[in-house]
């Protein structure tokens, strides 16, 4: 029997309105072992079962159930001794019903629980607790994360956080919590620019306090009362510039213009652009329309002498194209590869835009269901707030199939797609 699934019991169906004792009533007659139980009990504590003698600090409960989450799942056991004696608890109902609580509500994302309770002839009961980690990665509510290593389970660092991630979730870097920021480090005006573009008249408890509009109204920041720990999306969104480049450099943006037709050419200008997305949406479309003209009709078809410059005469884009080119750069860049910064460089014929992208399980299909308008969003929190008119960028709408059909029509020629070495390439051509 392997240690780390032996348990074969429901799972409390936590989508319906069913109450926890009517589970408990409509449960299918026990399907584990007493044989079993005693078998895993005697192997002892190992990376994929905890014992514990009885349910008396949720915090500490939460802990190992993250621990074990993070750790491809295991198995709590209620009622054994460290000696491996079995004691029994003296209400299982009530530990059913504490662990559904904790795995809902102090456990993110919230866990469904499998538990069994086993019987024994002396009348002794304990209570199992399967965890299954399909959702890596798992955080406690107050924003810590555990991992278990044999018998024990350690608090992963902040130092080794990203590393981790990086392994096991790239998706799940936007919502990793900073433990260095401060709410002095937002911009304000930005961030109540934003929170009154919803105000409808009704007060707001939590507006003009940092701390709670982040964590409790928009889902940025973990900790209790008393602590602040500010996410990654928060920082990108709504950080001041200076601190933004500080904390998180690898999200600078690198925007160059060649002579040539591709990276090889003569670099004329490059410059690295910082600071939270909103000032990075504006600074790149800046140095854009410095080099090129942006428009929303096709241009006239003119005659030009041929001359022998450095760059060419400055070339035609389709506006809203361009625009959702760079704003889809800056909402769905893979920030977990610490390595691979989004570039982009603009040719005497077309402006390249490469980001960040694991190609793993990615390339063979993910390219095809984007054209259509199927994405796979890296960082869904972000992208719900940077495309909100609210934030203050006039977003275009209709994401890459809108980019591949406006500069066809624009330009004559379609953009070119490319996804390799964990890089997403995307090449709209001049009209």
């Amino acid at each position: 029997m392997p240690r780390r699934r032996f348990r074969h019991t429901q799972r409390f169906d936590t989508s319906n309105d069913q109450s926890f004792q009517e589970y408990l009533l409509n449960q299918p007659a026990q399907v584990t072992t007493r044989t079993e139980l005693l078998r895993l009990i005697r192997g002892g504590e190992d990376t994929y079962l905890e014992l514990k003698v009885k349910l008396s600090n949720s915090e500490r409960i939460a802990q190992g159930i993250v621990a074990l989450a993070n750790t491809d799942g295991g198995t709590i056991i209620f009622g054994v001794t460290d000696q491996l004696r079995i004691e029994g608890v003296n209400n299982p109902e009530w530990v059913q019903e504490e662990l559904v609580r904790i795995c809902r509500e102090e456990v993110v994302p919230p866990l469904v629980p499998m538990i069994d309770t086993i019987a024994f002839d002396s009348g002794k009961r304990v209570v199992a607790l399967d965890v299954d980690g399909k959702r890596k990665p798992y955080r406690t509510r107050d924003g810590r994360f555990y991992i278990r290593f044999g018998a024990e389970k350690r608090e992963i660092s902040r130092e080794e956080l990203s590393l981790w991630l990086d392994e096991i979730r790239p998706m799940g870097f936007e919502n990793i919590p900073l433990e260095t920021v401060q709410e002095e480090d937002f911009d304000d005006a930005l961030l109540w620019t934003f929170a009154n573009g919803f105000d409808d008249g009704a007060p707001n408890r939590n507006l003009y306090s940092t701390s709670d509009f982040l964590r409790k109204d928009l889902m940025l920041a973990v900790g209790n009362a008393d602590e602040f720990f500010p996410t990654v999306a928060a920082v990108m969104l709504f950080g001041k510039d200076d601190r933004v480049a500080e904390l998180l450099p690898r999200t600078n943006v690198t925007v160059a213009r060649f002579s040539g037709d591709n990276g090889n050419a003569q670099l004329i200008e490059a410059i690295e652009v910082k600071g939270n997305m909103h000032t990075q949406y504006e600074s790149i479309l800046s140095f854009i329309r410095r080099y090129v003209d942006l428009g929303k009709e096709k241009p006239k078809r003119k005659l030009t002498l041929v001359t022998d410059t450095v760059a060419k005469p400055r070339g035609h884009y389709h506006f809203y194209s361009i625009s959702e080119a760079i704003i889809n750069s800056l909402m769905h860049r893979d920030l977990a590869l610490r390595d691979i910064r989004t570039r982009i460089n603009i040719y005497d014929s077309a402006i390249e835009f490469i980001n960040p992208r694991r190609t793993n399980g990615f390339q063979q299909v993910g390219t095809r269901a984007i054209r259509y308008g199927i994405t796979q969003r890296l960082n869904p929190q972000i992208a719900a707030i940077f495309t909100r008119r609210e934030y203050g960028i006039n977003v275009p709408h209709g994401g890459l199939p809108m980019i591949l059909r406006q500069s066809n029509r624009f330009a004559d020629r379609k953009p070119e797609i490319y996804v390799t070495n964990d890089e997403f390439k995307l090449k709209i051509y001049a009209a």
